[in-house]
């Protein structure tokens, strides 16, 4: 199997596009399908890497050096490239969020995950929004999220995952969780002093 050929079966075992393709490495549908026409076969570098990276796949593949049969299979998807991340424990008041204190491990995560850290689910409050107890949550850190959206919120000295609504002509902040059974969490006035939002939740890993 030529370049060419790899190319565009890969992309039809990923369900991509000519156009998808394209828009991914920078170039219009016509070169793209001079690629998978072998019309072009000495891509360099500059080319071949973003279009590998495109197909979820690598140069040498593509390329036909060595053996990378096991990526003609239909069924097996390379795994994403990862980044390591900080997996925070208890987290301490007045402590920077990511001090060494309150770092429990590093774990990996894809690197496309625009996260700072994560922390590990306890208990079932969030089960409606498919979140699990042990399930790990990967946040971006930011001290505000917009109404509706789940956030890593520091009570005191004690992390939670809520979906966070703001009342400021009340002066009330309520956290809400994703499960009928529990109550919602309600601090006004003085009460949002102990209160401090970590981060909005981008993404989570349940167990199988």
């Amino acid at each position: 199997m030529n370049i060419g050929k790899r190319i565009k079966q890969r992309r039809i075992d990923l369900g991509l596009s000519v156009d998808d393709i394209a828009q991914k490495i920078g170039k219009n549908r016509a070169t793209v399908y001079r690629y998978e026409s072998s019309e072009i076969e000495d891509l360099p570098t500059s080319v071949l890497e973003p279009l590998a990276k495109a197909l979820q796949t690598t140069p040498a593949y593509l390329m036909g050096w060595g053996n990378n049969d096991i990526f003609s299979i239909n069924n097996i998807i390379p795994l994403p490239e990862t980044k390591k991340v900080p997996l925070l424990g208890t987290i301490a008041c007045g402590e920077p969020i990511l001090a060494e204190e309150n770092i429990e491990d590093f774990i990996k995560m894809d690197k496309n995950i625009d996260a700072e850290f994560a922390l590990r689910c306890k208990g079932d409050s969030m089960v409606e929004a498919r979140i699990n107890n042990g399930d790990i949550v990967y946040i971006h850190q930011q001290p505000d999220v917009e109404n509706g959206e789940i956030a890593a919120v520091l009570i005191g000295n004690d992390a939670t995952l809520k979906r966070v609504y703001k009342y400021p002509d009340k002066g009330m902040l309520v956290l809400k969780p994703a499960n009928p059974e529990y109550e919602d969490f309600i601090f006004i006035g003085e009460e949002l002093n102990d209160i401090r939002i970590l981060g909005k939740a981008v993404a989570f890993l349940s167990k199988v």
